[in-house]
């Protein structure tokens, strides 16, 4: 088995097309190896600079905030977290000084978070990070701008077939 196959056996195909379906487990695995790899360049990224505090969920839960004011529900409902998880990260980040955070005066039990200096800090050292990357991969012939575009438009496409399975499966 080569090391970028699907980890498990292909399931048996009723319509006859075991290409299709190896190629989409494959896709799967490759989805789930690139996300634990962007943690990891995020963390030794980390570990040069001398970030220790945080970890690499929560540096990108900074990224994907900005400069915005948001909930945690508004951050699980744009699919970028899970509620167990967004909660917790937030609370950790909001204690060690990372984000502000503000109950909602039209709802009460709603909590606002927005970055504070440090925050936004953290998210400055990702945003470098991801422009030396980019620059680095149309450098090196990876990938350029219309291959990442080519890339983004088919994960799409995959994250909107997903989200219809979600919504219409009952």
């Amino acid at each position: 088995m080569s090391i970028h196959a699907p980890l498990s056996a292909p399931v048996a195909d009723k319509s006859g097309s075991s290409a299709l379906l190896t190629g989409y487990l494959e896709a799967l695995s490759l989805v789930e190896r690139l996300h634990r790899l962007l943690l990891d360049v995020i963390k030794d990224e980390f570990e040069r600079v001398g970030v220790f505090e945080i970890n690499s969920v929560q540096a990108l839960l900074l990224f994907n905030i900005g400069e915005n004011e948001v909930s945690a529900g508004e951050l699980k409902s744009r699919g970028y977290y899970q509620g167990s998880n967004v909660s917790y990260n937030l609370k950790k980040l909001v204690k060690a000084g990372y984000m502000h955070h503000q109950r909602c005066e039209i709802d009460r039990r709603s909590v606002r978070v927005r970055l504070t200096a440090k925050g936004r800090h953290i998210r400055e050292l990702i945003a470098a990070l991801f422009a030396r990357q980019a620059e680095g991969m149309d450098q090196r012939g990876i990938l350029g701008a219309s291959g990442i575009e080519d890339v983004t438009m088919a994960l799409r496409r995959l994250e909107r077939f997903w989200t219809d399975q979600i919504r219409y499966i009952y």
